[in-house]
């Protein structure tokens, strides 16, 4: 699943998503962030995020993916990477509802 936001803080998408994902039941698996300044303007940034996602219990196996890039004053790309046999569609689905309650305003829709 992949989208498309303007003019969001993608900090601020990444720390929204780890809390959207956790409500599901998921356990934190890992967790990086990095931010670059652009080579056309030194005093901007890109940031770029992931988060991994495992379901609970043993072995607590990897259902969810979650890549971010962007900047703040531009264009936020998500792309959610799911195993839907780990992660089910009620949880996508409530998952995808929480995202465009709070971010829906500022996504970008495809012509």
């Amino acid at each position: 699943m992949r989208k498309t936001y303007k003019e969001i803080n993608p900090e601020l998408l990444f720390s929204e998503l780890k809390d959207f994902a956790l409500k599901q039941s998921t356990v934190l698996g890992e967790t990086k962030s990095e931010t670059y300044s652009l080579a056309s303007d030194s005093s901007s940034f890109i940031t770029r995020g992931t988060l991994t996602f495992k379901t609970q219990g043993e072995p607590g196996r990897e259902c969810l993916r979650v890549h971010i890039v962007g900047t703040a004053k531009s264009e936020t790309k998500l792309m959610l990477d799911i195993d839907e046999a780990l992660f089910p569609q009620e949880k996508i689905s409530a998952l995808l509802a929480d995202l465009d309650f709070i971010f829906g305003s500022f996504e970008t829709k495809k012509q």
